[in-house]
């Protein structure tokens, strides 16, 4: 069985303005699709919507009709083949403080929100316009979907309890919607990050050493993965049609110490 193409199909990638999402966007248009940039920064989601002759969609994906919008957005350019659940966002915080204070409760719950609820939100609403296309091959194939976790989910340092409970979640649903979507031939993989090189570490000396620093952590190569190494395992995944209901970590070998 063949790749599954994407030439002349729509993609959504969440988060596609920076980082692993924009890297994802890239290699998604360079294989044929045409892209949906959903996220919250407008001004760079409309350049490298515009670049890869895509859309861009301004997007909470925790909200539905955001949501919606996007799948609409990506609809309007061919049969949606493929979802990237890149968009996510950190907090830092421990169960309670040096002072004994609880965390705030509105801050743990900001984060499931974003990370595991958009990412469930956006790939309900994807799966119901994938479930409606016609099949691509034989087998039955309508689309693919990949979510972004974390090894924080497995290696959840101190202060990550919010984030790796959020990627915790995203793992241990991908089986399940895995088998709840094959009725209508759609894959679901995750990908587990490691320490990946994106605007979130910032820019400058200071941050190229703190980088440099994170880096010796890695077992082998020695430094941050790329945005664009990610990709190359999010295209695959989606192509790839016997890639289905995985977890798969890509962090250099890395295991995350307690701090």
């Amino acid at each position: 069985m063949p790749r599954m193409s994407l030439v002349a199909t729509s993609s959504i990638v969440t988060g596609g303005a920076s980082g692993i999402g924009e890297a994802s966007a890239r290699q998604l248009a360079a294989a044929g699709s045409r892209v949906v940039i959903a996220d919250l920064n407008e001004e760079r989601g409309r350049s490298v919507a515009s670049e890869l002759g895509g859309l861009f969609v301004r997007c909470d994906v925790s909200i539905p009709d955001d949501a919606d919008a996007a799948v609409a957005a990506a609809s309007e350019m061919g049969p949606l083949r493929a979802l990237v659940n890149s968009a996510g966002l950190g907090y830092a915080g421990r169960t309670i403080s040096r002072d004994n204070v609880p965390m705030d409760l509105e801050k743990f719950s900001f984060v499931i929100r974003v990370n595991l609820i958009g990412t469930f939100n956006m790939l309900s609403r994807a799966a119901a316009a994938m479930a409606r296309t016609e099949p691509v091959d034989a087998d039955g194939q309508r689309g693919s979907m990949v979510n972004m976790a974390s090894v924080a989910a497995f290696d959840g340092q101190i202060g990550q309890c919010a984030y790796s409970a959020s990627k915790g979640g995203v793992v241990g649903m991908t089986l399940p919607i895995a088998r709840d979507l094959s009725a209508v031939g759609i894959r679901v993989n995750t990908i587990a990050p490691g320490l990946i090189d994106t605007p979130i570490y910032g820019e400058g000396e200071e941050s190229d050493r703190f980088k440099a620093h994170l880096g010796e952590s890695v077992l082998f190569p020695k430094r941050l993965g790329t945005g664009e190494e990610l990709a190359f395992m999010v295209l695959d995944l989606i192509t790839n049609p016997y890639m289905n209901g995985e977890t798969i970590r890509v962090d250099g070998g890395i295991h995350m110490p307690p701090r």
